[in-house]
């Protein structure tokens, strides 16, 4: 009872600014700004030409860099708010000698978060002390995180080559911020007509690409195709139903709707609120096995499953003629890639060798920017193939889960959603390995 006297006392004090036990153990700003180095916004500029590979920190909130849509222009910027810098940055920065630089809005939160970088180790930690609006102000480059602000696309359709158009999706998580749109909405314009890859997440979103295919060509949309059974894939469908449009999915993708269809739309109807007005679902009009081969005007699109990947029915839609493959979740580079509970990784990887049999020089994957086969092969077969070495050499030695969660995988902790996956990806791969 006396202890606990003492302890009101001494509470009462410190609320009435009597006592002040540890204020001298608490730095303020000016002296934290005095143990880090600072840069001012030309000497930034300076630097981001000088050290392009320098990674700048971002360490305002999430909610913030939504709100204001725009980042520092660098080729590592990463936003890690203040509050999470020590539990994300080993995973987004692995080497302690990597060139840092920290930021915020106005510099009062970057000099701690510096500091606390230099007292975990990292050895090059600068704090950026005029803070983004100033590099805003000057109208230095920033990179925006919703290109198309408004619009509901993440960004608006990109050509790839002559008639083959993408809308690249966000790398993050589908969420409100971005409408559901982070994976590539792509469409083929034929001199007979058009043909959608992938319906979208919502009514909205699907008639916002409409729109802009419109402001492309007068050509009517033919055909959607789903690449698999996923709301992002296929949630869209209704408007195209509305439009007259056939949706087009593999067989297994068909099994995927009518089993998990309704909890999808619910998920989504509760992360989307006000933009799933009007979404509603509905199975595709068509389906097929192997492979469909469509001919719209003089070009040839081949629909093609080559076996068990990502997802069941995963579908690639294929120009044998300009050697362009649109492959959906077969492929990843820009994203880390995700293994369900229904993945099977080794099929993954003997389906891979007959996906890369096709020798395409133009691929659109399900997420990130158009790119070639060595870039995803780097990032899927070869990332599958590491990772089921690894838990070989784990089960060989009767090791356990937590020696899987264990793996290495700093080489791809740069990609968006790293931090989310990993040690998911390490789990379920192991645990599918254990009854192989």
């Amino acid at each position: 009872m006396q202890q606990l006297t003492h302890l009101l006392i001494a509470l009462t004090l410190l609320g009435s600014g009597l006592l002040h036990a540890s204020e001298s153990t608490v730095p303020t700003l000016k002296e934290v700004k005095r143990q880090v180095d600072n840069l001012s916004t030309s000497e930034l500029k300076q630097l981001l030409e000088k050290q392009p590979d320098t990674y700048l920190i971002d360490v305002r909130t999430a909610g913030e860099v939504q709100t204001i849509n725009e980042m520092i222009a660098a080729k590592n910027n990463i936003n890690i708010p203040r509050g999470w810098l020590e539990l994300r940055i080993a995973a987004a920065v692995p080497d302690k000698n990597s060139p840092i630089v920290v930021y915020c809005g106005t510099g009062q939160r970057s000099p701690f978060a510096a500091d606390t970088l230099k007292k975990m180790g990292y050895q090059n930690v600068t704090n950026y002390d005029d803070g983004f609006f100033d590099w805003q102000e000057a109208e230095l480059p920033v990179t925006l995180l919703n290109p198309a602000p408004d619009s509901l696309l993440f960004r608006r359709p990109q050509k790839v080559i002559d008639g083959v158009y993408s809308a690249i999706g966000a790398t993050a998580p589908g969420g409100y911020n971005n409408s559901g749109h982070n994976n590539n909405l792509s469409f083929i314009i034929s001199d007979d007509g058009v043909l959608v890859v992938n319906a979208g997440d919502n009514y909205l979103l699907a008639k916002s690409l409409h729109e802009e295919i419109k402001k492309l060509t007068d050509q009517p949309v033919k055909y959607v195709v789903l690449e698999n059974g996923q709301g992002h894939a296929m949630l869209g469908s209704n408007y195209w139903r509305e439009q007259g449009v056939p949706i087009i999915a593999h067989t297994d993708t068909v099994t995927e709707i009518k089993t998990y269809g309704e909890e999808t739309l619910d998920q989504m109807r509760s992360r989307s609120r006000d933009k799933a007005f009007g979404t509603e679902l509905v199975m595709p009009d068509q389906h097929f096995g192997t492979k469909r081969v469509i001919q719209l005007g003089s070009e040839t699109i081949e629909l093609l499953n080559l076996g068990p990947a990502h997802s069941p029915g995963d579908t690639m839609v294929w120009l044998p003629k300009r050697s362009l493959i649109i492959t959906g979740d077969m492929a990843f580079h820009q994203r880390m890639l995700p293994v369900f509970e229904h993945t099977d990784t080794g099929e993954w990887i003997k389906t891979w060798d007959k996906f890369a049999a096709l020798k395409a020089k133009y691929v659109i994957p399900g997420h990130g920017m158009p790119t070639d086969m060595d870039e995803v092969t780097k990032y899927t077969r070869d990332y599958l193939l590491y990772m089921r070495s690894k838990i070989t050499e784990i089960i060989d030695n009767d090791g356990t889960l937590q020696d899987a969660y264990a793996i290495d995988q700093s080489a791809y902790s740069h990609l968006p959603t790293f931090d989310i996956l990993a040690k998911q990806n390490a789990g379920r791969i192991f645990r599918a390995m254990e009854f192989e």
